[in-house]
């Protein structure tokens, strides 16, 4: 496209971009495509600095922080950029961005895409919060059977919401971009890395894998990311005595995530099956995992048992109790350490051909 002839696509997200790889993923695809792209995130108490992207982005610096506040104040602010942002096409990730964007659309008669990551209704944090549950069901019981272009991560999640609202939602995964990691040299003596990456919230299996570390010598488990309950986790490990088995890295850059992910012997991606939006997960962080040739141990959900068998890229458990978590780490590391090298490297070579973003990509292409 010449630049008179850009469509403007304007994203956005109620996260500060910095960690958010499927957005920027969407956001990079567009821009290279011809798109014009501006990402809309907010400021967060931690993250002041700068966000460097091809694409322009803008972050909202809001009073109100935390709770139902803060989603009002975010959907009211996002409604009125819309409303005069100069703009072709409006992108909303999660039913939380939508309300803002399904308005200002309809006022502007400018066109919708929808992009749900989850099922919003189903996360963990919201089970046992019926009031606030009832809310975010409302909201996409009147607006999703409204959506014309609408796309998910997985099969399932899109066959749900097609049984609920009558919608065609696309599929597009929350795979990688190809490119290189550099594997980290082990030196003798080095213990083995296992790690979990992305958000420290409920149901993550933490707990557990904090108490397995107990039973494991020789090895470490690196915690990378932040979330809801990072304060708990750092006491718990606090309390169990195994600060030198357990690190927190912290919250990494997306630029910076490939290094610590490649640092890994075993990834490590295990779920509570509290409610749908868990129980359908397909976590990006198996992709992650898979292109930097680290095989994963994983709870054994439809979707995750789909991809770990059809690709053998790692194991799954279903005794997560802590001595069987133990017991199943060992296995695999040792399985996978010793497996000879040509064989493991086909593995990972016909994974990170097959999911990658650019095979993704043109789907999305396609619907824009």
């Amino acid at each position: 496209m010449s630049d008179q002839k850009k469509k403007r696509v304007v994203i956005s997200v109620i996260n500060d971009l910095v960690t958010d790889q499927r957005v920027h993923k969407v956001a990079t695809s567009l821009h290279n495509n011809g798109f014009d792209v501006l990402l809309i995130g907010r400021i967060m108490q931690y993250t002041y600095a700068p966000v460097k992207r091809e694409y322009a982005t803008k972050r909202f610096n809001l009073l109100f922080k935390r709770k139902a506040i803060f989603y009002i104040t975010y959907n009211i602010r996002l409604f009125f950029f819309l409303l005069f942002v100069k703009a072709d096409i409006f992108l909303s990730n999660d039913t939380d961005t939508l309300l803002a964007n399904y308005y200002a659309a309809k006022i502007r008669r400018k066109k919708l895409v929808f992009d749900a990551h989850e099922m919003f209704p189903e996360m963990p944090e919201l089970v046992g919060r019926k009031r606030v549950r009832k809310v975010w069901e409302s909201i996409e019981n009147h607006l999703f059977p409204k959506l014309k272009y609408s796309y998910t991560v997985c099969k399932p999640i899109a066959d749900i919401y097609h049984e609920m609202f009558g919608i065609n939602m696309q599929i597009i995964r929350n795979v990688p971009i190809t490119k290189p990691y550099i594997k980290r040299e082990k030196e003798n003596g080095d213990k083995y890395v296992l790690l979990y990456q992305g958000a420290i919230n409920v149901g993550r299996g933490l707990e557990r894998m904090i108490d397995a570390m107990q039973y494991l010598d020789n090895m470490v488990f690196n915690i990378a990311g932040d979330g809801d309950i990072v304060a708990e986790m750092v006491k718990y490990v606090e309390d169990k005595n195994l600060g030198d088995k357990v690190k927190f890295l912290g919250r990494i850059p997306l630029e910076k995530l490939p290094e610590i992910t490649a640092s890994a012997d075993l990834g490590i991606s295990l779920l509570d099956n509290l409610g749908l939006n868990y129980y359908y997960s397909l976590p990006n962080r198996i992709f992650d995992f898979a292109h930097a040739g680290v095989p994963v141990l994983a709870t054994d959900f439809p979707e995750i048992h789909n991809i770990l068998t059809e690709y053998s890229i790692g194991e799954l458990v279903t005794d997560e109790s802590p001595e069987a978590l133990a017991k199943s780490i060992k296995e695999a590391i040792e399985k996978w350490t010793t497996m000879e090298e040509t064989k493991r490297e086909n593995i990972f070579v016909r994974a990170r051909k097959e999911l990658c973003w650019e095979e993704e990509e043109k789907r999305l292409l396609k619907m824009f």
